[in-house]
């Protein structure tokens, strides 16, 4: 299991971003969230088996089709502590 917690910057809110992020962890069977930030990047954390976090890492590059993604910041985190892939609150 690999877990990594990002910071998503340039055009990703108002753009359906957590949305598609959503559907793009469920898709790879990856656990856990994505959220706003005050500061108008998004933050996630993904977690699942290594080949699958990385897909969705290439795939965050780009984005759904209105985004504009200038910036992954990636650290490694621990795993979330729930099963599933959900959307939290702006944080």
């Amino acid at each position: 299991m690999a877990a990594r917690l990002l910071r998503i910057e340039g055009r990703v809110q108002g753009v359906g971003y957590r949305e598609w992020m959503c559907r793009e962890a469920a898709r790879l069977g990856l656990h856990g969230w994505v959220r706003n930030r005050s500061d108008g990047s998004v933050q996630a954390l993904v977690a699942g088996e290594e080949g699958a976090v990385q897909a969705l890492l290439t795939a965050a590059r780009r984005g759904p089709v209105l985004a504009r993604v200038d910036r992954i910041e990636e650290t490694l985190a621990e795993d979330p502590a729930e099963p599933g892939f959900r959307r939290l609150p702006t944080g």
